[in-house]
């Protein structure tokens, strides 16, 4: 049988990681980090109504070997088996993420909870949106900031846990989970409804997202994104050959 693609060097190099291989919080903080400054948020395979494997190879070769990104099935399971090969304890739960309420929200988002050193953290590589920079402490009412960014963990007596974004306005609920274990192919169905149902959110328009030391890079449907710590700059892009440029400039990201 030929080798596997998957190994821990080549993935390392891709999210330009080079510290400890040792089970430990702050081994943990900068995998978490490393991955969502490097490989990004994006939907360019979906949107393009491509066959979305979630079995291993196919996910380094695509997000490490082809340095392309992906959505929260993909980010998440390839996270979960980095972590996991290095030692630490890892479950995979399923989310209802908050569209003005969870009532009518199915389980569509993948989320980790990962074990080390005593604690037990929510970890978050593949949420485009107000997502998590680095681990969050599983401590309700923490609020927890990084890179600029605070969010808490809350308990829901409906739907678990809620994960939440601090706004101006105040705290806004992300998504929610529960502790309730799932199959594989409890992923494998919310992979293809995400994916492939017609009215999924993730059919209907372009968009990537990536991490920055100071802020982060968005794109959606034309309009790129640019916030720079207090800055925000906005451009809008048009034409096959522009949007291509563009992902390439700010992702990495090259289509063919």
């Amino acid at each position: 049988m030929p080798d596997k693609l998957f190994n821990l060097d080549d993935y390392f190099k891709r999210i330009n990681y080079t510290g400890s291989r040792q089970a430990s919080v702050e081994t943990l903080k900068q995998l978490h980090l490393g991955h969502v400054m490097n490989i990004p948020f994006e939907n360019l395979d979906v949107f393009a109504k491509k066959n979305i494997s979630l079995e291993l190879d196919d996910l380094f070769e695509k997000m490490v070997k082809n340095h392309r990104g992906g959505y929260c099935f993909e980010m998440n399971s390839l996270f979960a088996a980095v972590l996991t090969e290095m030692g630490f304890p890892v479950t995979r739960h399923l989310a209802r993420v908050y569209h003005g309420g969870f009532d009518n929200s199915g389980k569509t988002h993948m989320v980790l909870l990962v074990e080390t050193d005593g604690q037990q953290w929510v970890c978050d590589v593949g949420f485009g949106g107000n997502s998590l920079a680095a681990p969050l402490l599983f401590e309700e009412g923490l609020e927890q900031e990084h890179l600029g960014r605070t969010h808490r963990l809350m308990a829901d007596p409906v739907y678990g846990y809620r994960v939440e974004f601090k706004t101006a306005a105040g705290f806004e609920p992300i998504y929610a989970f529960t502790l309730e274990g799932s199959c594989p192919a409890d992923y494998l169905i919310a992979n293809f409804y995400t994916s492939a149902y017609p009215e999924s959110f993730f059919r209907q328009a372009q968009m990537c997202a990536l991490v920055t030391a100071t802020g982060k890079i968005t794109y959606f449907d034309g309009n790129l994104k640019i916030t720079d710590g207090e800055a925000l700059t906005e451009t809008t892009i048009s034409g096959d050959a522009a949007i291509k440029d563009a992902l390439k400039s700010y992702f990495g990201v090259e289509l063919s």
